[in-house]
């Protein structure tokens, strides 16, 4: 078995857009189960969240598919029973859908209102990154740090790092995200 994050083979997420055709939405909902239930079963899979519109005229669906790594989502996209599931999901939507495939930091860098989006560029997200971080770290040295001096230091470095991942990840990101959208993203509409 491969290392879970081997750097030449990084976790993937992949979201797809899809616009199903009015009145097709309880076949589209068996169809996607089915999809959902065949990609289970593939090496590396990690889960599929769906979120749906609510819009019953124009019904849209977003699927987010994770793979540990980029190697078990190619052995599934490339998979005898995904091909047959996205025919059968082709006759119920409007279009082939949108598909972006996102690995590493670039998961952090998704307007919510705007998931289909591609990621902005790599320097963007490093120069957003490090700046946000930068911030970060600097704050936990003043409010954190001084009140895990009683630890031991493999404990205080633990509770650490989980913090800023967590903070990065549910609280920061999707601000900063939204507050330097013009800049990582100028060609979208906000």
């Amino acid at each position: 078995m491969q290392p879970l994050n081997n750097a030449d083979d990084p976790p993937v997420t992949i979201h797809v857009l899809h616009r199903v055709k009015p009145g097709c939405e309880a076949t589209f909902e068996q169809v996607l189960g089915d999809l959902i239930t065949a990609a289970h079963s593939y090496e590396g899979h990690l889960g599929v969240n769906v979120f749906r519109s609510g819009n019953n005229t124009n019904p849209e669906y977003q699927v987010v598919f994770k793979f540990d790594q980029g190697s078990h989502f190619k052995q599934w996209e490339s998979s005898a029973i995904r091909q047959q599931l996205l025919t059968r999901v082709n006759q119920l939507t409007v279009d082939a859908g949108q598909i972006s495939v996102l690995t590493g930091l670039e998961t952090w860098f998704t307007l919510p209102t705007k998931p289909g989006l591609p990621p902005p560029p790599r320097y963007k997200m490093f120069v957003i990154t490090w700046a946000t971080i930068f911030v970060l770290i600097s704050l936990m040295n003043q409010l954190v740090i001084p009140l895990l001096h009683s630890l031991p230091s493999l404990l205080g470095t633990l509770i650490v790092t989980g913090l800023m991942v967590f903070l990065m990840t549910y609280v920061v990101m999707p601000r900063i995200t939204k507050l330097f959208a013009q800049w990582l993203y100028p060609k979208a509409k906000h």
